[in-house]
């Protein structure tokens, strides 16, 4: 199933603000890229079952100690992510969208945590399994991939989140590697809507019983319209943040806002997360422009 006619028009209205209004603010658009950069890192080792919080995440980007003894591991499992979230940010999705570009960014992710598996698909021998699905036998990885990146570019017909969310389904199903499967698909999410000139989206933990339902319903029936609605629910909230920002809002709780409006604070949280008012999450809280009505 594909993305509605009414979500696609709802997304070209904000695209067409947010390109206006991005004009000679690039460095806020970093700034902002910056500031969620703990936060996505946080919620895609989440989804992983990490045990770090937000804030020791924070702390180990900035280089500061934390409060308890944390795993090596999951140091660097957060250094490494940022690392590469950062870099995909300006290249080329055709380098980065290909066997090498996924083969190099998956041995950035992997580095000093599995050196031995960074930057190879799994090999013989090598199976994998996520829940009741195993994935496919390892001497067929490769072609797979092969076949899923010419599907993804021989596809001019489907709507851009459509496509992204098959290629994702379809990556996780395949599960190439031995180890960091989850954040590699989750990166090159962004990877692709970079390409077709919109900012990151975030997939948060808290998500993570649909996210996981949309693998379900693929492998069982090839349903896709769970991913789909997660990844234009999510790209929809990152352009609201963004554009509320470069108009010079003045961003206030969306319970301040329910307050200040005399509306109700259940019917605003249904409304932000089916995203028909424009109303953004910063960790955790949702948020939105002051002079909304």
């Amino acid at each position: 199933m594909a993305t509605s006619n009414t979500t696609k028009e709802y997304i070209k209205v904000l695209k067409t603000d947010y390109d206006a209004l991005s004009k000679g603010k690039m460095s806020l658009l970093k700034l902002i890229d910056e500031s969620e950069l703990p936060e996505s890192v946080f919620n895609s080792n989440a989804i992983e079952n990490s045990t770090l919080t937000l804030k020791e995440t924070e702390r180990i980007l900035l280089e500061m100690e934390v409060s308890r003894n944390v795993s090596v591991r999951e140091v660097f499992e957060a250094k490494n992510l940022a690392r590469v979230m950062e870099y995909v940010r300006g290249q080329s999705v055709d380098a980065l969208l290909s066997m090498e570009g996924i083969l190099l960014l998956h041995k950035m992710l992997m580095g000093n945590i599995k050196d031995d598996v960074a930057g190879r698909f799994r090999k013989k021998g090598e199976y994998v399994r996520v829940s009741t699905h195993i994935a496919p036998a390892p001497e067929h990885v490769e072609k797979m991939i092969s076949s899923i990146l010419s599907e993804y570019y021989a596809d001019q017909i489907s709507y851009f989140t459509d496509k992204i969310a098959r290629f994702h389904l379809d990556f996780e199903t395949i599960h190439p590697f031995c180890d960091g499967n989850g954040r590699m698909g989750r990166v090159l999410i962004n990877c692709q809507l970079g390409h077709f000139g919109f900012p990151n989206l975030m997939i948060r933990d808290k998500e993570k019983q649909s996210y996981y339902r949309a693998f379900g319903e693929y492998k069982d029936s090839k349903k896709t319209k769970t991913m789909e609605a997660i990844i234009s629910l999510s790209l929809m909230e990152s352009l609201h943040k963004r554009i509320a920002c470069l108009r010079g809002d003045k961003i206030i709780t969306l319970a301040d806002f329910a307050r200040v409006h005399k509306k109700s604070i259940n019917t605003l949280i249904n409304a932000a997360r089916r995203q028909t008012i424009p109303a953004f999450r910063e960790k955790g809280v949702w948020k939105i422009g002051k002079y909304q009505s």
